[in-house]
C-alpha cells in the first residue's frame, strides 16, 4: 500500500567546479540530501534511487530521488518537504533564481536501499564540505583549495559518491582528501583517489608573468587582470616533472565552462593571439 513518488531539484546554474565554485553556486547533491534528511524522520518512507551530477569537474545542476512512501505518513512527509523546500528556495533566491523542486507521483518497481544505508548516505552527503575551503593569500579573491561533490549514484546494488578536490597547493590537497576520507570511513564507505593533477603554486615574482604583464600594456593600453586560479591544469603536470620551470596561463574569455551555456568570447580570441604572438617575439635570450 505504500505509494511512489519522485523528488526533482533543477534549474541551478552549475559552472566549472575551478573557474566558479567561489561563486557560491548551489550544488544540487547537496541540497537534495539536506532536503531528504529533513523529511526522512518526519514521514515513514523508503529510498529506491537517489542521483545526481554529470561530470566530475563540473557543479551539479540537478538530482533526483524515487520513494515509497507510508500513506498513514504521507502528510507529515508532506509538511517536512513543503517546509524544507520554501526554506531552500528562500536561501537561494538571488543566487539561483531558477531552483526547481518538486514531488510528483512515480511508478516504482526493485528494492529499495536498506534503511540504515539510506541513513548512511544521506548523513555523509550531509557531512562532506562542498565549496570553497580556503582563498588565496597571494592573490585576495581567488580560490586556493575546493572541494565539488559531483555525482552520486545510488539504487543499484552499490552507492558510489564521486568529489573533485583542488587545490593549487599541493599540502592543502592532501589534507582536503584525507577530511573528506574521515568523512567516507565514519558513514562506512571505501575511498579510492585517482585523476590527480599536481598543485601549481602561484608566483608572484615570476618573470614571465612580469614580461607578459608590460606586453599587455604596451600593446592594449591597460594593465591586465592578473589571476591565480586552482584549477587542474597541464602547468601543474609539467611543473611537477620540471620544477624550476617558470610558466604563466591565459587564454580567451571563457564564460559557462562545463555547462549547456558554456561558450567562448570570439573578440578575445583574437586579442590572446595577438598577445601571445608579441610575447613569445620578446622572449630575451637565457643567460
Amino acid at each position: 500500500g505504500w505509494r511512489g513518488y519522485e523528488i526533482q531539484l533543477l534549474g541551478l546554474q552549475g559552472g566549472h567546479s575551478g573557474m566558479d565554485i567561489h561563486k557560491g553556486p548551489g550544488n544540487a547533491n547537496k541540497l537534495l540530501a539536506r532536503l531528504l534528511y529533513a523529511c526522512y524522520d518526519a514521514g515513514a518512507c523508503g529510498l529506491h534511487f537517489l542521483t545526481g551530477g554529470t561530470l566530475r569537474n563540473a557543479i551539479p545542476r540537478e538530482a533526483r530521488a524515487v520513494l515509497s512512501l507510508n500513506p498513514d505518513r504521507e502528510s507529515a512527509f508532506r509538511e517536512a518537504f513543503e517546509r524544507e523546500r520554501t526554506a531552500l528556495l528562500e536561501e537561494n533566491r538571488q543566487l539561483e533564481p531558477g531552483l526547481e523542486i518538486t514531488m510528483s507521483p512515480a511508478d516504482v518497481t526493485g528494492g529499495l536501499l536498506p534503511e540504515d544505508d539510506a541513513g548512511r548516505l544521506l548523513r555523509c552527503l550531509l557531512g562532506l564540505h562542498n565549496g570553497v575551503v580556503a582563498m588565496s593569500a597571494e592573490f585576495p579573491g581567488q580560490t586556493e583549495t575546493s572541494n565539488n561533490v559531483a555525482r552520486v549514484a545510488a539504487g543499484s546494488g552499490e552507492i558510489q559518491i564521486g568529489c573533485l578536490a583542488r587545490s593549487s597547493r599541493e599540502g592543502a590537497k592532501e589534507a582536503l582528501v584525507r577530511q573528506l576520507e574521515a568523512v567516507f570511513t565514519l558513514a562506512g564507505f571505501r575511498t579510492e583517489t585517482s585523476g590527480e593533477y599536481p598543485g601549481w603554486e602561484p608566483a608572484p615574482d615570476s618573470a614571465i608573468l612580469e614580461l607578459v604583464t608590460k606586453r599587455y600594456r604596451d600593446l592594449f593600453g591597460e594593465p591586465p587582470r592578473i589571476l591565480a586560479g586552482h584549477g587542474g591544469l597541464e602547468c601543474g603536470i609539467i611543473k611537477d616533472k620540471y620544477p624550476d620551470l617558470d610558466m604563466i596561463s591565459f587564454g580567451p574569455t571563457i564564460r559557462g565552462a562545463h555547462s549547456p551555456d558554456e561558450r567562448a568570447s570570439i573578440p578575445s580570441t583574437s586579442k590572446f593571439w595577438k598577445l601571445l604572438t608579441d610575447v613569445l617575439a620578446h622572449i630575451p635570450e637565457r643567460n
